[in-house]
């Protein structure tokens, strides 16, 4: 999917959505500590029921125990992948917000550098180390004149 063609409010309302989600979702408070809990205890049950196969045989709690540590664990790793997405989702349309700033940014300095001197030329001239000919400082002079008056 193309951010290019986004418009800026667009992505703004994206970027403001994602940055609750992610502040919402790295708040301290039991949450991820409880998912990371809840992972675990999927994994000791695939273990405790891959276990009870071997000492019991096969029986339908170990069946049970197996199928739904098994869930749970697939849970935990597409949340955690899920996350991962929105995080570098959201870095990609920051990105894009700073790249459409910098473009934004670049004429308008280019205008003012314009503004402030001869253009390219005037700043050529001064690098070198030329001066002014003579009808040029009167050209000037008189221009500074007409200003002055």
């Amino acid at each position: 999917m193309s951010m290019k063609k986004w418009t800026d409010e667009e992505l703004i309302s994206t970027r403001n959505k994602l940055e609750t989600w992610n502040l919402h979702h790295k708040a301290k408070g039991w949450g991820p500590r409880l998912w990371i809990l809840t992972a675990l205890m999927g994994a000791f049950a695939i273990s405790t029921g891959v276990v009870f196969i071997f000492l019991d045989g096969i029986d339908v709690l170990s069946i049970i125990l197996i199928v739904l540590g098994s869930v749970t664990c697939f849970s935990w790793y597409q949340s955690e992948k899920k996350k991962k997405e929105t995080i570098t989702f959201l870095a990609e349309v920051n990105s894009e917000i700073d790249r459409r700033e910098r473009r934004e940014e670049k004429p308008k300095a280019e205008l003012k550098s314009n503004k402030k001197g001869a253009g390219i030329e005037g700043a050529r001239k001064k690098e070198s180390g030329e001066k002014n000919s003579g009808k040029e400082q009167a050209e000037k002079n008189v221009s500074d004149q007409k200003t002055v008056e």
